[in-house]
């Protein structure tokens, strides 16, 4: 039982490094490219990274209810994921990413309370330090409160997020992999449906590849390392450990792009990492 919890937090970590990574790089690329177009061709990348990475394990393909359920899993985090990236260019990285991790963790919590019990006290003072660490960012005073485009576009992508975890839980019982290819082509099909529609057919330049193969790789890889905690772990637990996520992209973006945060805003992300802590104990 150690050894499982103890994978499962690996895994977890793992995924928030990955997804956080791709976070800041989707955000970069947006600025330049269509948002769609990003998701997209990030999609495409990470499908063959995936497809790869089963056949070179041998993965045996699951039965059909794991790979519907990867579908789902697909269609709701590419919307997710899309209004993310949106979030990520026109707004503040340190506030678009901290919000959507929280209702990302609060969903699968939520669901596991159902499925395996009420959470503890500690889990339950976690949601009451959330609560407080919205409030934080959301009320800084002058320049810093948030808009109401960045509380839109994170609360979706949090929405999109929990039930990616929710789903993807589900679809990982007997695989890991192919129900994530399951996910990728869903997402694709769904991605492409909109570049159809929106008249967007070019490709991208060649300076942008470099960015779109780094979202690409670490989505495909945070899907990866969450589908193995889900299932060596509880869904809450890992649900919450991958969704520190935002301490990588704020960091990412402190260091790179210099990107300020008013002292107020810092604690309100300090308090809302430490608040997943508390909801994953």
């Amino acid at each position: 039982m150690f050894a499982s919890d103890t994978a499962a937090i690996i895994y977890g970590l793992c995924s928030a490094f990955a997804w956080g990574a791709g976070d800041f790089s989707g955000g970069l690329a947006t600025r330049r490219i269509n948002v769609l177009l990003v998701v997209l061709w990030s999609q495409l990348i990470g499908a063959g990274a995936l497809i790869a990475l089963a056949l070179v394990l041998r993965e045996a393909v699951p039965q059909l209810r794991p790979m519907l359920y990867g579908a789902m899993a697909g269609l709701v985090g590419v919307l997710g994921l899309a209004a993310l990236y949106r979030g990520l260019a026109i707004g503040r990285m340190g506030i678009v990413a901290p919000l959507s991790a929280l209702m990302a963790a609060v969903i699968p919590v939520l669901f596991g309370a159902f499925q395996e019990g009420l959470p503890t006290a500690i889990q339950l003072a976690g949601f009451a330090m959330a609560v407080v660490a919205i409030w934080t960012l959301s009320y800084s005073g002058g320049d810093g409160k948030p808009q109401a485009q960045e509380w839109t576009h994170a609360l979706a992508a949090g929405v999109g997020f929990g039930l990616f975890f929710v789903f993807i839980d589900k679809a990982s019982s007997q695989a890991v992999f192919w129900p994530l290819v399951a996910a990728r082509t869903a997402s694709i099909t769904c991605m492409l449906c909109l570049v159809l529609l929106r008249g967007n057919y070019a490709a991208p330049a060649k300076p942008h590849l470099t960015h779109l193969m780094l979202v690409g790789i670490f989505d495909a890889a945070g899907n990866a390392f969450f589908a193995l905690a889900s299932r060596t772990g509880r869904l809450d637990i890992s649900a919450v450990l991958a969704s520190l996520y935002p301490a990588v992209t704020v960091l990412l973006a402190s260091v790179l792009l210099r990107e300020r945060l008013l002292p107020r805003q810092w604690a309100g992300v300090v308090l809302a990492v430490a608040a997943l802590v508390m909801i994953s104990l």
